[in-house]
């Protein structure tokens, strides 16, 4: 469904990633590992059109996206929660939500109502604004306003840090049932373990812009966690 082949991408002379190939599967979670600054952050941006790629190619159900501009891959079906959320804060719940509706390719303007049952919260919110929500709360909207969008994949950057446990919980069972009951798929970055482990069904490990490792969840050992994951 979404592939990456042959990736490079520079910071000015900085080489970030580095022939990186990548295959997400369809309906499936894939979870994005690795320490801070190995590069994970930098190729979801490739995906999204947030930065330009040096060479390589991005395909998504068979079309090369690898040049369409960020609208363009959004309204393909991408959807994007940036690491740090960037709701609005000064809209209200509802605002926020609705601002994703122009990309929906059924041309319906009303809110899914999946989405206030896979997040009561922003549904009793709904009319306050965004700025006034708590962090996780923040990140459950951000989720929703993507999903607002009708996505294909939707393609989340650390949707736990800083996160209050039990909203932890709770978004990693929404990923499983997005994926068990909608048939999404999502592609992840996080670097907490056990979220990891509830949420997605396979990993790759990354380390200075190379793809050291991956399978499925089940063959993330303590070997793996020690080598490229502990601090």
């Amino acid at each position: 469904m979404l592939d990456f082949k042959g990736i490079n991408q520079f910071y000015s002379q900085s080489h970030i990633l580095w022939d990186v190939d990548l295959t997400v599967p369809e309906g499936q979670c894939t979870c994005i590992m690795g320490r801070n600054g190995e590069g994970k952050t930098t190729l979801l941006k490739c995906l999204m059109g947030l930065l330009p790629i040096k060479s390589g190619s991005i395909t998504f159900n068979g079309e090369d996206i690898s040049r369409l501009s960020p609208e363009q891959r959004a309204k393909k079906g991408l959807g994007y929660v940036p690491q740090g959320r960037q709701i609005f804060p000064l809209l209200t719940v509802e605002e926020n939500l609705r601002i994703c509706l122009p990309l929906r390719a059924s041309g319906d303007r009303h809110i899914p109502e999946f989405i206030y049952d896979f997040f009561p919260v922003l549904y009793e919110m709904r009319k306050r604004r965004g700025g006034d929500l708590s962090g996780g709360q923040q990140q459950q909207l951000a989720i929703g306003r993507a999903l607002v969008a009708d996505p294909k994949v939707l393609v989340l950057d650390e949707p736990t840090e800083g996160i209050q446990p039990n909203i932890v919980s709770d978004i990693a069972a929404a990923i499983r049932k997005l994926n068990e009951t909608m048939g999404l798929t999502v592609l992840l970055v996080e670097q907490k373990v056990p979220f990891a482990r509830k949420a997605a069904q396979s990993f790759v490990v990354m380390e200075r812009g190379h793809i050291v490792a991956g399978g499925p969840m089940s063959a993330l050992d303590d070997d793996t966690i020690k080598r490229y994951l502990s601090v």
